[in-house]
């Protein structure tokens, strides 16, 4: 998928826009780095372990493992830590870790437990409830202003990791229905040869 395309349709996803340090890190080439190993050997070089754990994990809600790879399964994790390391400005990077550590101790006042000790419909529900949130603030202020889009740790996530997922080989081909540019045109195809249903990459919402 051209980069530029793929923008665009993540871009619909988060609501109308993207991050400037996000459009560059895609247009400069940034995509995962993924093999059958990676995912148990990947190394943070921004995040501590800690972090990164809990960002595979909210990472791993936004985008779960089905019938199609999760966003482990093709290194979305590691590709927002070299972004964050790489691309984004010190000020995005300490909302990014501070977001982290506040919704860390979200799960502690709720369920006195940090947020990897809580079990997986409990940690879903935090993150679908902090994006929910998020989703709402950011709308009020479209409807009021320009948003400046210094957004919360959840969206900056689930920004990168949409970025990261459709950038990789997986995502493009496996989830999205993707056809090379340029393509042959078909006027009228069965269904079986139109992607079964699949979602187009400009068939998205506010919702993951």
């Amino acid at each position: 998928m051209d980069r530029r395309e793929l923008l665009k349709q993540v871009a619909f996803i988060m609501g109308g826009a993207i991050s400037a340090p996000a459009i560059v890190g895609v247009l400069s080439g940034c995509s995962p780095k993924h093999d059958a190993k990676s995912q148990l050997t990947w190394k943070p070089q921004f995040l501590n372990e800690a972090q990164a754990a809990v960002v595979t994990a909210v990472a791993n809600i936004i985008i779960p493992r089905t019938n199609t790879p999760g966003a482990s399964d093709v290194g979305v994790p590691a590709f927002i830590d070299i972004m964050l390391k790489d691309v984004y400005p010190a000020e995005d990077q300490q909302r990014f870790l501070s977001g982290l550590q506040e919704m860390d101790s979200d799960a502690s006042k709720a369920k006195g437990k940090s947020f990897l000790e809580l079990d997986a419909k409990d940690q879903e529900q935090l993150v679908r409830r902090l994006h929910d949130s998020a989703v709402d603030a950011e709308r009020e202020a479209r409807a009021t202003s320009k948003p400046d889009l210094k957004r919360p740790f959840v969206l900056m996530t689930k920004e990168l990791t949409m970025l990261g997922y459709f950038t990789s080989q997986a995502g493009a081909t496996e989830v999205l229905q993707y056809s090379a540019v340029p393509g042959a045109f078909h006027g009228c195809v069965p269904i079986k040869e139109a992607g079964n249903g699949k979602t187009w990459a400009t068939d998205m919402s506010m919702e993951f």
